[in-house]
């Protein structure tokens, strides 16, 4: 038993996928004494894990680009793919959902949110230090902005990262302007 046990850890680091079927098999024929429990616990906690920061990524890049909209928009010219960037995750984020609908809870709350705002303030460090956009960092902080320059707190809320879209907005006023 001991033996079969001490194997399957060594095949763990050797092959994987086979490891994998091996626990696998041991699983379904309920010979629990032979799992690798070890590195089992371990790779399910990493699947939560992908998850959970997969979401908290999609999260980042929507906050970054509703906050690049609103803040950092030079003209009606600016933006096209940061509207893009926003959809293609909130599409996967909502995948991810469908998936795990219990990810929608943890979504929602303060450290969620509060981890996928500094992400997203990271990004747009980042994004100031890039050389098309050291103009951009002189005109709105006079120098390249730290994170000091941006709320601690997240300025989205959860229905804002998944439903915000402050280009109708735009496209609502210009309309309400634009008629007698």
């Amino acid at each position: 038993m001991k033996l079969k046990t001490q194997s399957l850890k060594e095949l763990y680091e050797k092959d994987f996928y086979l490891w994998v079927l091996e626990n696998l098999k041991l699983l379904k024929n309920k010979e629990f004494e032979f799992v690798d429990w070890e590195n089992l616990l371990d790779e399910i906690e990493d699947m939560v894990r992908r998850h959970y920061e997969s979401m908290i990524s999609y999260m980042a890049v929507i906050m970054e680009h509703l906050y690049k909209w609103e803040k950092f928009r030079e003209n009606e010219y600016v933006g096209d793919h940061w509207k893009k960037s926003i959809n293609t995750a909130r599409m996967q984020i909502a995948d991810l959902f469908d998936d795990n609908p219990s990810l929608r809870g943890v979504a929602q709350e303060k450290e969620s949110l509060s981890k996928a705002w500094k992400r997203a303030v990271r990004r747009l460090i980042v994004w100031f230090d890039e050389d098309e956009n050291k103009d951009l960092a002189k005109k709105y902080f006079g120098r390249p902005p730290t994170e000091e320059d941006f709320s601690k707190d997240y300025p989205y809320t959860f229905e804002q990262v998944m439903e915000y879209k402050p280009w109708r907005e735009e496209i609502r006023e210009s309309t309400e302007t634009s008629q007698p």
